[in-house]
């Protein structure tokens, strides 16, 4: 509604190597807040630092390249699969060769086929383009990774090895990764931390060493069912 925070007193740090999953229920305010980190919205109030450099003074293009947010729709914009995948490597300078060294990496990683790489996004499946939306993303190797639930259409067996994989870049620490997932046993599987939203508050920020799982899952679905009684 008009005038209605969709955030409100929200602060914690960020560090690299941290794994940082985001639960609430739906409009809790997840994606808003990976958007606000990657300045696809603007705060009304408060301030977003980078490494100790306010965010409103960091160029965006800049920005987005070292915060990179995947979001659950993703778009080729008529490219091809090798065309995507390269586009923000020719932003940054790269050269042919190491923009395909790159490009070849990820693809091993991710176990993307060679023929997906001349299709366009009408000739893959959801799953495929969200593999591909991944990959793109992954190729960049950003400060921090925005991930809006990259596995929802995955398979589980699929979504287990993008979690894996993912979380290597973090070993040795040098991306951090805050991921939206609803998806228990991925998020324990992954994450080092855990926030926990709910009417854009902040509930818990908490490592996942002292998360009670059992808890925290009858909490979001005594909270949706609080919420669909509301409305």
């Amino acid at each position: 509604m008009p005038g209605y925070p969709i955030l409100q007193d929200i602060s914690f740090d960020v560090f690299s190597g941290d794994r940082i999953t985001i639960v609430g229920t739906a409009g809790a305010g997840k994606t808003s807040l990976l958007r606000l980190i990657n300045r696809l919205n603007e705060p009304s109030s408060g301030k977003i630092y980078l490494e100790n450099q306010e965010y409103r003074q960091i160029p965006i293009i800049q920005l987005r390249q070292e915060v990179t947010l995947l979001q659950q729709e993703f778009k080729l914009l008529g490219m091809t699969v090798r065309e995507a995948l390269a586009y923000p490597l020719v932003l940054r300078g790269l050269s042919k060769q190491k923009i395909q060294e790159r490009i070849s990496y990820w693809q091993e990683q991710l176990q993307i086929p060679d023929e997906w790489l001349g299709r366009t996004e009408v000739q893959l499946s959801a799953g495929q383009r969200q593999l591909v939306a991944i990959a793109r993303t992954l190729v960049i190797q950003p400060k921090i990774l925005l991930l809006d639930e990259p596995t929802s259409a995955l398979d589980p067996g699929k979504a287990s090895r993008m979690i894996n994989i993912i979380t290597q870049l973090t070993q040795p620490p040098t991306t951090a990764i805050l991921m939206v997932n609803h998806q228990f046993d991925l998020a324990q599987e992954f994450s080092t931390r855990l926030l926990h939203l709910q009417q854009g508050q902040l509930l818990a920020n908490l490592p996942t060493s002292e998360i009670d799982w059992g808890d925290l899952k009858a909490s979001l679905i005594q909270a949706e069912i609080q919420a669909s009684e509301e409305w």
